[in-house]
């Protein structure tokens, strides 16, 4: 730190000390440091103190000639006069005396002790420097009040924080678990002291739910004070259904079903019911608590079947869409005939893995099916064509030539065969 010199009147000095000249007096300059011609000087450095705690001044001579050093306070009292200390104060001890050094140490520092102490050495012409004492007071309290002791989600609460009688003012902070919010301070100053007060708006949610809110103080004569407060929120339930039976998978006609209804809420629920939608609710249907079964579905109790929970806060609920489907099938082999068999291999699954798998396999299984008629009943034409066919298969003969094998040369043969021609009763055709 800067050192700092000044120069004075004639130094009030106890224990007999040498009265100093008015003329020397005149000639002293306000150099921060005033040098002999030989050199020597003195040297001392600023304190800066907490409330409490111990302060050290030295004054320091460069190339000492064994001249006197004495300390004064800011009222320019002697405390040490070389060791001798003519001052009553017992908080001043002397830790060290040479002839180039004074040191003291001032004990249970407070706000009376701050200001200017001067080192002086008894040469020719006289020196003087002075030392600023610095007094840092912490906050005496820190203090977060809190408009609500229990909040309500999307409520917007106000803190105050409180850091009463610091010196110098102090920086207030906030935090909301690890996450620095901003506040708005007031400042007031009493006599040498300062009381700091820092707002915070804050809106809260289920979230908040046992989240510290801290203040925290930068102040340069204390590290890490904090204090905090945990926020108290109180939120309607968060309602949840989910499906014991069957664990994936479609909801079939002649199955069972079973739901469970899960709440959680601040305050915990205490009303928990079971309805459907638009609709009664079907007889057969057994509720329990916070469970609903359904031993036998069947195509009636398609529908919405909602879960309410309340408490103090609110009323929240969750929904379940039922759809029964149908129960799963299987198709049958084809029958066998003598003389074609077809034999088509049909596995139509339940794998309960999901309504689109489903649909999927009872759809092949169809075409399968149709396929196998049609090939079957294809099969079975050709076989009512092919024996029909065979029963009227035969062989034909004609009598154009009648007459002709009884002439007794070929012209009569000839004339015998035209004649036969024209007579068309005689030429006839004849299937067997």
């Amino acid at each position: 730190m800067a050192a700092r010199a000044q120069h004075s009147g004639p130094a009030a000095s106890g224990g007999g000390a040498p009265a100093l000249v008015p003329l020397l007096l005149l000639l002293l300059s306000a150099a921060a440091i005033i040098p002999r011609g030989d050199g020597q000087n003195l040297v001392t450095e600023d304190v800066t103190v907490v409330e409490g705690d111990v302060a050290t001044i030295s004054c320091r001579v460069k190339n000492s000639d064994d001249s006197v050093i004495q300390l004064l306070n800011p009222n320019r009292q002697t405390i040490y006069f070389r060791d001798f200390r003519p001052l009553k104060d017992s908080r001043f001890q002397l830790v060290n005396f040479s002839n180039s050094e004074l040191r003291v140490s001032l004990t249970n520092v407070s706000i009376s002790d701050e200001g200017r102490y001067f080192c002086q050495l008894y040469t020719d012409p006289p020196q003087e420097i002075y030392t600023t004492i610095t007094v840092l007071v912490p906050p005496r309290n820190l203090v977060i009040d809190i408009q609500k002791e229990i909040a309500v989600e999307g409520e917007e609460i106000e803190l105050n924080c409180t850091a009463m009688a610091s010196r110098p003012a102090t920086t207030i902070r906030w935090f909301k678990g690890n996450k620095e919010l901003t506040g708005k301070s007031e400042v007031e100053q009493w006599s040498d002291m300062y009381t700091v007060t820092s707002q915070l708006l804050l809106k809260v949610g289920r979230e908040d739910d046992g989240v510290p809110v801290i203040c925290l103080v930068d102040h340069p004569a204390v590290k890490d004070l904090q204090t905090q407060r945990y926020l108290e929120v109180m939120y309607k339930p968060q309602v949840r259904v989910s499906q014991n039976y069957p664990v994936q998978g479609l909801t079939r006609e002649g199955e069972p079903l079973e739901l469970t209804c899960a709440a959680f809420g601040k305050p915990q629920p205490t009303d928990m019911r079971w309805l459907r939608v638009d609709d009664e609710m079907p007889q057969h249907v057994v509720v329990s608590g916070s469970n609903l079964l359904i031993s036998n579905l069947n195509k009636t109790d398609n529908g919405t079947y909602r879960c309410e929970a309340s408490n103090a806060v609110g009323k929240s609920h969750a929904d379940y869409m039922l759809f029964v489907y149908d129960p799963p099938t299987t198709i049958p082999p084809p029958t066998t005939t003598t003389t074609t068999t077809t034999t088509i291999p049909t596995t139509i699954t339940d794998s309960r893995a999901g309504e689109e798998g489903a649909i999927r396999s009872v759809d092949h299984a169809v075409v399968g099916g149709v396929v196998a008629v049609v090939v079957f009943a294809m099969l079975c034409l050709l076989i009512i064509l092919g024996r029909y066919f065979a029963r009227h298969k035969g062989t034909y003969f004609t009598h154009e030539a009648k007459g002709a094998d009884d002439a007794a040369d070929a012209d009569t043969a000839i004339i015998n065969a035209e004649g036969g021609q024209n007579n068309s009763e005689e030429k006839k055709e004849y299937f067997i």
